[in-house]
């Protein structure tokens, strides 16, 4: 009897031992969180991410283009029997190509079919995909963006090669989403350009 009571103190004093420890150690991490890097926030912002609720529409990612102005190329037929998994939107070349929604840039990079491309992770878990680009901008892999933050510039890199200067606009989460119908449902103009790093989260 004497023993079971020994162990069962045992028991009850490491079990608070453990939860002063996580007590002590979230506290510590709520001071320190004003002056960790950035980097060492970033596991924190995607959790972030993925609890927020997805937008039910969009501002326009390319600057000075209208709704009006938009096709919805959706499913559209392509080469080697794919189907167009995003919008096209056609302007000069050059024209600056902004974030649609907050989020964290995933991949700055080229690939066969986009060319030069940036993804962006954003609110519901969504993966905005943004392609043919020209060149781009000053922006790199877990960069935090918000709407109407500077990505790159209309081009026609990838296959669209000897085709009008135009950002490929793709949304996946599960497989690809149309984005039309978000785009036509916003504003109806494009993201208003952001050039103050200070508001990003």
């Amino acid at each position: 009897m004497h023993e079971e009571t020994s162990s069962a103190k045992t028991a009850s004093s490491s079990g608070w031992r453990r939860l002063a420890f996580w007590v002590v150690l979230a506290v510590a991490g709520y001071l320190a969180w004003p002056y960790l890097p950035p980097i060492s926030k970033t596991p924190f912002y995607v959790i972030k991410l993925s609890l927020m609720e997805a937008p039910t529409s969009l501002p326009i990612p390319v600057q000075g283009i209208g709704v009006k102005q938009l096709r919805d190329t959706w499913n559209a037929s392509r080469s080697g029997g794919r189907v167009h998994e995003g919008i096209d939107i056609f302007a000069r070349r050059g024209t600056p190509v902004l974030a649609t929604t907050e989020g964290i840039v995933t991949s700055v990079g080229t690939n066969n079919l986009g060319g030069k491309v940036v993804w962006v992770l954003g609110p519901g878990g969504h993966r905005h995909y943004y392609a043919h680009l020209d060149d781009y901008a000053e922006i790199a892999a877990g960069d935090r963006v918000v709407p109407g933050s500077l990505l790159g510039m209309v081009g026609n890199t990838g296959n669209a090669r000897g085709t009008p200067p135009h950002l490929h606009y793709g949304i996946y989460k599960n497989g690809a989403l149309n984005p039309y119908p978000l785009l036509k449902a916003g504003p109806g103009v494009s993201a208003e350009f952001v050039n103050d790093r200070s508001s990003l989260p």
